[in-house]
Parts: structure tokens; sequence; C-alpha cells
């Protein structure tokens, strides 16, 4: 399933070029701007499995690094900085990568 299926193209576009300049990458800006807060949770797990590249139910390091490219194929890769941000903000446990309940527990403010 396309990420178009449950978010619309020009909101994806728009979050990906406000983030384009290295080390701008915010998530709740980025997650607010794809429009996430305007879908049920069903919907925002989808797009979580969509994520989970490996299907291990858990979003690792190595799939958040490439996490923009999930959305648009032409997208930079976060920063190793942006990246270690990302996963300590959303790792809940401390155990190195993020769980579908964690992630949307983190981000339920936006979304």
């Amino acid at each position: 399933m396309p990420i178009t299926d449950v978010l619309a193209a020009s909101d994806i576009s728009t979050a990906i070029n406000a983030c384009k300049a290295k080390d701008s990458f915010s998530p709740k800006t980025f997650f607010a701007t794809v429009g996430l807060s305007k879908k049920s949770p069903p919907e925002i797990e989808k797009v979580f499995k969509m994520l989970d590249q490996d299907k291990s139910g858990f979003i690792e390091q190595d799939e958040l690094q490439l996490f923009l490219q999930n959305f648009s194929k032409g997208a930079r890769a976060l920063t190793a900085a942006e990246t270690k941000a990302f996963l300590m903000a959303g790792d809940m446990d401390g155990d190195g990568k993020i769980g579908w309940e964690g992630w949307y527990l983190k981000y339920a403010d936006i979304l």
C-alpha cells in the first residue's frame, strides 16, 4: 500500500520541502504537516507499519535514518544527530527502537 493511500501527496511534499536542509527535521512538525493529526488511530497505525520496513513491529535506527525516503523517494537521509534525537524522543522503554504504542503515545498530542 502506498503511503499516499493514507496521506495527501501535497502534504507530504510540503513536509519534505520544509526539512530539506541538514539538521532541520522535527518529528512533531513533520507529522503535523503531513496531516497525521487529522487521521484516526488505525490510519496512523497503517503509516507506522509502512515505516517499519522489516516488519519487526518496531522502527529501528536504520529505518529512522531513511525515514523521509518512505514518504518521498528523492528525500534526503536524516543526519546522525536527527536520527539519534528522533530515536531518543520515541523510544519509550530505552530498548533502542520505537514500538507502535510508544510512537503513538509520544506524538499523541499532535496526532
